[in-house]
């Protein structure tokens, strides 16, 4: 009997988006799949959208937005299935993107989570941000990607189209086991948006569980479809989010030098993009250190933190990438890894 899929959509205001690719995941070829929106409690006509133009989708309404980690736990209690697959609503898929994944994971009961190779809507041969070819992480907590090194994003040339493990998989299109979803404790509603994936993962790896990319599986992704790149209130989140990303999951002994050091590199690019004009990520940056120190000192029990397993982690690169990409002008995954790992 095959594996029941339901795949979740999580929508705030983005009735463009579900009217664009919605026919997509709806085309999908694979037989025991549901599709289903998780409405965070959107002000446009989405829901109404759906109701009028797609009666077959089930419709989760929920009172108010949770964020992308919040909408996407209460949600899914509501939803039984084998596997979940977190999509994001600016997302095309191909018809026969759910299959290469399921075999692979049906194939190997360690695997917790995976993602399909991730490339541009708007570029169709270039990786996109949002996870590319599977996400990886430096020893001081900054990620990065296979085909996505900070900015850059390769060409799609089929240089990493072998599937193997990762550090995380992308929000963007995330396949989980739902039983694993739920053992883990779930996203960090904390986190509200942003990273929360990559916690997840990280929580997983650390349950003795593998995070995979399956390039064979293809999905095109418009990215920024929230909240902008450079707004304020994502630079926020992200820094903010990592810092308690990495107090909650390194080693104590490891913590206590890293997340000083992480301080002080964050306060370097705060000051660099304050004498280049940019105020609001110079405040911002400011905003997540505040609200990390207010997290450890009075709200560390509202995250979810990891089962811990003495294991050698999937995807973990040992050295910087930021020294490899600012200081050496390696601009690509394959240039990086040339080096030792």
């Amino acid at each position: 009997m095959r594996p029941v899929v339901a795949i979740v959509i999580l929508n705030f205001n983005g009735r463009k988006y579900l009217e664009l690719f919605l026919p997509s995941v709806l085309a999908s070829s694979y037989g025991g799949k549901e599709v289903i929106v998780a409405d965070n409690a959107s002000t446009d006509d989405s829901v109404a959208y759906l109701r009028e133009r797609h009666p077959e989708i089930r419709v989760i309404s929920l009172d108010r937005n949770y964020g992308f980690a919040g909408g996407y736990n209460r949600a899914l209690k509501e939803v039984d299935a084998d596997y979940y697959v977190l999509l994001n609503s600016d997302v095309e898929v191909e018809t026969g993107w759910i299959e290469p994944i399921l075999d692979l994971m049906e194939g190997d009961k360690t695997i917790a989570a995976c993602q399909p190779k991730i490339l541009s809507w708007a570029h169709r041969d270039e990786f996109e941000y949002a996870g590319a070819a599977g996400g990886w992480m430096d020893h001081l907590g900054y990620p990065f990607a296979k085909g996505r090194i900070f900015d850059v994003c390769e060409k799609d040339q089929g240089q990493y189209d072998l599937a193997e493990p990762v550090f995380w998989a992308s929000g963007a299109a995330l396949f989980i086991r739902s039983v694993l979803y739920h053992r883990a404790g779930g996203l960090d509603s904390y986190f509200f948006a942003h990273q929360e994936e990559i916690d997840l993962c990280w929580r997983l790896q650390l349950s003795g569980y593998q995070v995979y990319c399956c390039p064979s599986s293809r999905v095109y992704h418009v990215g920024g479809g929230t909240l902008p790149k450079g707004n304020a209130r994502k630079v926020f989140l992200n820094f903010r989010n990592n810092l308690i990303m990495l107090a909650k999951n390194l080693p104590v002994r490891q913590s206590f030098w890293k997340i000083p050091l992480r301080f002080s590199l964050d306060h370097v690019s705060a000051w660099k993009s304050l004498f280049s004009g940019e105020v609001s990520y110079f405040f911002s940056v400011l905003k997540a250190h505040f609200g990390f120190i207010n997290w450890l000192l009075f709200r560390q029990k509202e995250s979810v933190f990891p089962e811990r397993k003495d294991l050698r982690l999937q995807g973990w690169y040992r050295r910087s990438i930021a020294w490899q990409y600012f200081v050496l002008g390696k601009k690509t995954f394959r240039e990086i890894m040339n080096g030792k790992r």
